[in-house]
């Protein structure tokens, strides 16, 4: 039974806490063949990574859907099995980005009304992209958990069928059609790493895999910021957990669904073990890696799996055949620019510094000559008169330069140090 959190909200009978359903495996294959002429079967294809981290590293391409992200394949097989009534009466979700994107896409491929409830939060280009799938948007709640109550007093109220994006029956079957897919594409597979939000993805895809190769092991994967999956398993049972903000947004579930979880523990699909949490720097250099060396471009919940490698924290990987599920692509285009920036400062490749120099004429120069001498590129410069406090006729500059990778930084920072030996040299401070 999941312990909700204080605030009350109408139920959900396709997710009913007290009657936790395991998906059947026979399901994911009637999902195989209902969503076969309408879902992308994507690239499963090894990765230039894979000499990088000493394994063979395949990235299975979900971004590649679509609307961009694995929630079409759910979508698509739950929207099939409605009843002829409900089909012509509609549906609802709450959801702010994906799992909207793929309902209303597929809403309108099957002529069936589609309606989404979506928090303020949601960014603009996906409010926009629902609404010219013809879905009907109503923007409400702070947060998703707000937005979810809207929608289901509107279900109860309209006789729409609720359609839960990661714990109704159907959707997991359909998100079980990856696992399907990846034993075919890399049918001899040591490991799978898959991206852990409300729990839809890695029941699927885990009972998918685990059911026939059950030699796979499973990692789980979670943003620190939001371990919903792993306070659960220590639990035994669904319960709130309180969340930060992350770059993972897709994961950000607090509770994660009911069926989701015991398709997972009444199957034995994941190890406590093998569950990890990866921290949001990583997930920062795991995008700038997808971007440089796959040229995919990789939302933060996408790009977890791929985190943890980075991050180092799953032991036995080297010589094996990984497969990491990169879910989703749909990254707001402002966030892009900003976690790109900071991967690049995370990598030692953007380093900012104080330094101070002389005011007069040729001092400036002296240090941007120095700098461009090491092939080291000024992104931007700024002169701070008043606040040098050591001498008059010294002005101090900060910096901020493009390296090569962190040798190249180190090599830029030992020489400023022997140019400007008794220096208030200031080094990374992002503060100052």
């Amino acid at each position: 039974m999941a312990t909700r959190s204080s605030k009350q909200e109408p139920e959900d009978p396709a997710c009913d806490p007290n009657k936790p359903i395991s998906v059947p495996f026979e399901k994911v294959l009637q999902a195989q063949d209902a969503i076969k002429d309408a879902i992308e079967v994507t690239p499963c294809r090894r990765s230039q990574m894979s000499d990088l981290f000493n394994m063979e590293l395949y990235f299975k391409k979900e971004y590649m859907q679509y609307t961009g992200s694995f929630k079409e394949r759910g979508a698509r097989f739950c929207l099939l099995n409605l009843s002829p009534e409900q089909k012509r009466k509609g549906v609802i979700a709450a959801s702010a980005g994906n799992h909207a994107l793929a309902l209303s896409y597929h809403g309108k491929l099957l002529g069936i009304p589609v309606n989404v409830v979506m928090p303020t939060i949601a960014p603009l280009m996906k409010i926009t992209a629902c609404k010219k799938y013809g879905a009907n948007i109503k923007i409400e709640g702070h947060n998703i958990v707000e937005s979810r109550t809207v929608a289901l007093e509107m279900a109860k109220e309209r006789g729409l069928a609720y359609i839960n994006g990661y714990d109704h029956e159907d959707i997991i079957a359909g998100q079980g059609t990856i696992g399907l897919e990846i034993l075919e594409q890399v049918p001899d597979l040591d490991v799978c790493i898959i991206p852990i939000g409300g729990g839809g993805m890695v029941a699927g895809t885990a009972l998918a895999i685990k059911t026939k190769k059950p030699h796979v092991r499973i990692i789980g994967v979670e943003p620190e910021h939001c371990p919903s999956f792993q306070k659960a398993m220590d639990a035994g049972k669904a319960i709130y957990t309180e969340t930060t903000s992350t770059l993972a947004d897709g994961l950000a579930v607090p509770t994660v669904g009911v069926n989701a979880f015991e398709t997972v523990m009444a199957n034995k699909l994941i190890d406590r073990k093998d569950m990890v949490q990866v921290k949001e720097e990583c997930i920062e250099l795991a995008i700038l890696r997808c971007i440089e060396l796959e040229k995919a471009v990789v939302e933060g919940g996408g790009a977890t799996g791929l985190a943890a490698i980075i991050q180092g924290f799953i032991p036995g990987l080297e010589g094996k055949k990984v497969v990491v599920i990169l879910s989703g692509g749909n990254i707001d285009t402002t966030v892009l620019d900003r976690v790109i920036e900071r991967a690049l400062a995370e990598d030692d490749r953007l380093v900012k510094f104080k330094v101070s120099v002389s005011d007069r004429p040729g001092g400036i120069a002296e240090l941007t000559k120095l700098v461009g001498d090491l092939g080291v590129s000024i992104k931007d410069i700024f002169q701070e008169r008043p606040w040098e406090k050591h001498d008059v006729f010294s002005v101090m500059v900060k910096m901020v330069c493009e390296t090569r990778d962190a040798d190249h930084s180190k090599e830029l920072h030992e020489a400023i140090k022997k140019k400007y030996p008794n220096n208030h040299l200031i080094w990374g401070q992002p503060n100052n």
